[in-house]
């Protein structure tokens, strides 16, 4: 007789599998930019990633929120987040590998698509910590609008350096980087902030006055901020540390509590006489600063794809070992329905995003077409891909049923997260009408149409679903209700001819197929019967 209380039929932890190895959609997703499969940072990043001290580390780190301490024991303010050891153990393991800013100095060749492959496999252990290495990466190119900013602070972003001191840059092996840009009355339209820039007379510096709403990563040694200065709305970088030694005025008022990314601090700041430096000409705030929204983006879509990948690569280990109804959960036909459609949405987001990143690695070359393409296709990718996340990840959970519920699986880690890059930098409807911005200037389509036009007459679902774009376009200056179904379609559209050109023909016959021809339930699951479904699914993690 069976010992009742005998543990049976669980799956056993996921452990020792190297994520960047076994994961094929990542390798087509690269090789059209990069000979990256024998990269050893990747390597070394996917077998860190999937092994069981990273998944220890990254439970307490959420479980364990972090601590404002806004004075110390004398009643002095200091203003200062404390931080669980498995936050630090993330992030000296992120800025080792070089996940910040180290693709500015870099000298290789591909960095931007190498750090970008890098991150989506590390953020697939926890995604909170990835919030400052974003920031720290995104400061960079706006940085470079003042020299002598740049060549203060980008060699001290770009260190592989973990440095936690409270010291000027200067004195520290490593910086990291913040944004602060909402306020509480204008949130997204940045034009309505009320926080004022003052010049005192020392060449660039000003005195801000006011507060921010969100405050991203206000741990962090320097901020990239929007202020009115006398002549309009002002980019500034404000350090946490003065050249002298001396703390700049950086008042914590409280730390966000937030729905997910709990690991992670935001906070909300007042500025009283804080120091800040002109990044760029005054008025010119918005502009200076897009270059750190566009590189935030992107992380954003990096990120999204991270959490599809871990929530579709733990439902598959699930299905794979827990057995019902007589025989592996895997084998059943509607089980193998859904985990097949959502292989099919991950590999769809990683291939954009991978094309994202190689964009920015020929924009900084000089490529005209790749920043033209780059434009158009961040904020498609933004609002299609990030939109779609927590809507894969729940059906992910689903798939490990009840113990999917619960938090020592990780999966409602995933998704609480699973909501945050669609509102982070610009939520839906701002990137859609980003979309239409770009749109409006001729580049920005004949760059999409450039894209498209590699596979044309590849497949006709996908020939049709252009012809429908392009007639939508005829009335471009009425079209913001229609922005997010442009939007989408737009972004299906780009994430179907990359499965045609670099994946198998059955991940994108049956992508074009459900998602471009409608043969699809609208929910995940509902492939055509005829779909190869083991095929497909054996491909994500073999």
């Amino acid at each position: 007789m069976a010992d009742p209380f005998a543990v049976t039929n669980q799956a056993p932890p996921m452990q020792g599998v190297n994520f960047f190895t076994r994961d094929a959609a990542l390798g087509d997703a690269l090789r059209p930019y990069a000979d990256l499969a024998g990269d050893p940072g990747l390597h070394r990043i996917g077998e860190l990633a999937g092994s069981e001290e990273a998944r220890a580390q990254a439970l307490p780190a959420n479980q364990n929120a972090p601590v404002l301490r806004t004075h110390d024991r004398y009643g002095h303010r200091i203003d200062e987040v404390e931080f669980h050891p498995s936050w630090h153990w993330l992030m000296e393991k992120a800025i080792g590998f070089g996940l910040q800013a180290a693709p500015w100095t870099s000298d290789r060749p591909s960095p931007h698509l190498t750090r970008a492959a890098g991150f989506y496999l590390w953020s697939q252990v926890e995604p909170g910590h990835g919030c400052p290495i974003s920031m720290t990466y995104a400061a960079v190119p706006a940085l470079r609008a003042d020299e002598r900013l740049a060549k203060e602070w980008i060699p001290a972003l770009a260190s592989a350096q973990y440095d936690v001191r409270r010291l000027p840059a200067a004195e520290k092996s490593g910086v990291l980087a913040g944004m602060g840009m909402t306020e509480k009355q204008g949130g997204s339209d940045v034009r309505a902030n009320l926080t004022t820039a003052t010049p005192t007379g020392t060449d660039g510096e000003y005195q801000l006055n006011g507060h921010k709403w969100f405050c991203s990563a206000p741990q962090v040694d320097v901020f990239l901020v929007l202020a009115q200065a006398p002549e309009g709305l002002t980019c500034f970088v404000v350090p946490r540390v003065l050249a002298d030694g001396n703390r700049n005025a950086f008042a914590l008022q409280r730390l966000k509590d937030k729905l997910g990314n709990r690991s992670n601090a935001s906070g909300e700041v007042e500025f009283h006489g804080t120091v800040g430096y002109r990044l760029g000409d005054e008025g010119a705030g918005v502009r200076t600063i897009i270059d750190m929204v566009a590189a935030t983006r992107l992380d954003c879509v990096l990120g999204s794809s991270a959490l599809q990948r871990r929530a579709l690569v733990e439902a598959i280990w699930h299905a794979r070992h827990r057995s019902a109804f007589g025989g592996p959960l895997a084998d059943k036909p509607a089980m193998q329905n859904v985990l097949a459609d959502l292989a099919l949405e991950s590999e769809a987001s990683t291939a954009l995003a991978m094309r994202l990143a190689a964009a920015v690695d020929a924009t900084v070359t000089g490529d005209e077409q790749a920043a033209a393409f780059r434009r158009i296709g961040l904020p498609l990718a933004k609002f299609w891909v990030c939109k779609r996340t927590p809507f894969m990840v729940a059906e992910a959970l689903e798939c490990l049923g009840g113990n999917g519920f619960v938090e020592e699986s990780g999966m409602p880690l995933l998704f609480r997260e699973s909501p945050l890059n669609s509102i982070w930098e610009g939520s839906g409807n701002v990137n859609a009408l980003d979309v239409l911005r770009a749109l409006r200037r001729p580049e920005s389509l004949e760059a999409w149409l450039t894209e498209l036009a590699t596979v044309q007459g590849a497949d006709q679902r996908l020939d049709t679903a252009v012809a429908d774009v392009l007639q939508a376009l005829a009335d471009i200056d009425g079209a913001e209700a229609g922005a997010r179904r442009l939007a989408a379609r737009m972004a299906l559209c780009l994430q179907a001819s990359l499965l045609l050109r670099h994946s198998t023909p059955a991940v994108a016959d049956a992508f074009v197929g459900s998602r471009l021809a409608g043969d699809w339930g609208g929910v995940f699951g509902t492939l055509p019967r005829t779909t190869p479904f083991r095929q497909i699914v054996e491909r994500t993690i073999g």
